[in-house]
């Protein structure tokens, strides 16, 4: 898969991070949630984001 950085927190790969996909799909990179009360499926995972780095990319036409 390739994935193309749309809009980060930082610069060095180390902060939450949206990538858009070869797959017109988006991918997300940030803090793996442990404390919950969902069910989630082995194969999927759950991380948490800043909701202004949503912000940021819907606001700069990037999605």
């Amino acid at each position: 898969m390739k994935l193309t950085k749309l809009v980060g927190s930082c610069d060095d790969g180390d902060c939450p991070t949206l990538y858009l996909t070869d797959r017109g799909t988006l991918a997300v990179q940030g803090v793996q949630v442990t404390e919950h009360d969902l069910r989630i499926p082995a194969y999927e995972t759950l991380v948490e984001i800043p909701v202004e780095l949503i912000r940021k990319a819907v606001r700069d036409n990037l999605i």
